[in-house]
């Protein structure tokens, strides 16, 4: 008799789970997916050049120490990634027919590999070293609109309202940063002011749709269209004719974290940042807590799953929808920053340029959680940046497919990894006491 012991919950567990395995069905999208990646992992393979080098380049000025750019064979390492592909592929179907759940992991790994593998074949014999740690930069650059916009969406709908007015909310935001900043000559100034214009189309926003229970979906779509109106003709009136006092450009100044700075490769990404995606980082992370480990997250997610059972306890659903959609506008407010102060532009017309259903696409595809969100805005950020990587140092792949890289890999991301997601239950409905 063997001396370890069982608890009886685990004795009532194990034949639960192995019963929830068995009727769970088989899954052979991602299988399917990873395969087909694969196989454009081998025509980048036979693709490369024979005795092609490709360089890549990971140091950067003020690192610790610097890392040599590293030169690889481009087709005998095409060849290795690609049997590394195949073998991820063939661990996914073996999971699928044995009905396992899927691991975060794998389609993490098998992303960063196949990305490896297109810039071997894309970088070989080029003439140019691939800048990774500038793509990088680049990335985490072109994101934080994306990811402030779906954490703007995500406390919304997880309060049961719809927001498709992200894109008013982050432009509106980029507008009024670039007027304060300008008037007071202060970057900082016209960060502080943003906020209070998503605030304010969120204020719009929750008027409508919770008071009036108009539709929300309605109600965003004409905010999008009198917030890209109004910004627009006080662009061609006032902004124009005295550019010097409303829209002078001003720039958040770069604020490195001693030693963090330095590491390499994540030193210059991630610590040598604005004070804005500083921000970025502490509201990912509060809100990743607050969401689910706090009583105000609690609350939230009870009137955007079940508002009447929420009204029975005491919570005043209405009452929280109007302060949760207001803080995301003012969210959202923040974020639009970026595209003026953020870059050190003065604004322009149309500026956003769709981010915000980008972003609302992101929350979707991260399944209305925080981290979710942000790793899908990083895919989508981080694909603008290889194209514009690319573009520049010159590959055999067109300059229209480089445009349309980031939309492509954001519906096949959509189309194989996420399948169907469900979101809160009560969102888009308004609630009547």
């Amino acid at each position: 008799m063997s001396d370890q012991t069982v608890s009886p919950a685990a004795v009532q567990a194990q034949p639960a789970e192995r019963a929830a395995a068995s009727v769970r069905p088989v899954s052979w999208k991602y299988p399917i997916t990873y395969a087909i990646l694969a196989v454009l992992g081998l025509l980048f393979a036979l693709g490369s050049p024979a005795g092609g080098r490709t360089h890549f380049r990971l140091a950067s000025a003020g690192d610790f120490f610097e890392i040599p750019v590293i030169e690889l064979p481009s087709r005998p390492a095409g060849w290795v990634l690609a049997a590394t592909l195949l073998a991820l592929t063939v661990y996914a179907f073996w999971r699928a027919s044995n009905r396992a759940q899927a691991r975060l992991w794998l389609p993490l790994l098998f992303g960063v590999l196949f990305v490896v593998a297109f810039l071997v074949w894309a970088g070989a014999d080029r003439g140019a070293v691939i800048p990774l740690v500038t793509m990088l930069t680049g990335a985490l650059a072109l994101s934080v609109p994306l990811i402030f916009g779906a954490m703007c969406g995500l406390v919304g709908e997880r309060s049961g309202v719809i927001n498709i007015a992200i894109e008013a909310q982050l432009l509106a935001g980029a507008f009024l940063a670039a007027v304060a900043a300008s008037v007071f000559t202060s970057a900082y100034l016209g960060l502080l002011f943003s906020p209070l214009a998503g605030a304010l189309v969120g204020a719009v926003l929750v008027f409508f749709s919770v008071k009036y229970q108009v539709n929300q979906i309605i109600v965003g779509v004409v905010l999008n269209v009198l917030v890209i109106g109004l910004t627009g003709f006080l662009f061609s009136t006032t902004l124009t004719q005295n550019a010097e006092l409303w829209n002078a450009r001003q720039q958040l100044p770069d604020l490195p974290i001693p030693v963090l700075s330095q590491i390499p490769v994540i030193g210059p990404v991630l610590f040598d940042q604005t004070i804005l995606v500083y921000l970025m980082y502490v509201l990912v992370a509060v809100l990743n807590v607050f969401l689910f480990r706090s009583r105000w997250g609690l609350r939230t997610r009870a009137v955007g799953e079940h508002p009447r059972a929420a009204d029975t306890v005491g919570i005043k659903v209405n009452r929280m929808r109007v302060y949760n959609v207001i803080l995301a506008g003012a969210i959202a407010g923040l974020g639009g920053s970026f595209f003026t102060i953020g870059q050190g532009l003065a604004f322009g017309k149309e500026m956003s340029a769709g981010a915000g259903f980008i972003a609302l696409a992101a929350m979707i595809l991260g399944r209305w959680h925080p981290i979710g969100a942000v790793l899908a805005a990083l895919l989508f950020g981080f694909s603008t940046s290889l194209g514009n990587v690319l573009a520049a140092i010159g590959t055999p792949v067109p300059s229209e497919a480089l445009l349309m890289l980031p939309y492509v890999i954001t519906i096949l991301a959509v189309a194989g990894f996420v399948g169907r997601v469900r979101p809160p239950a009560a969102n888009g409905t308004p609630y009547v006491k």
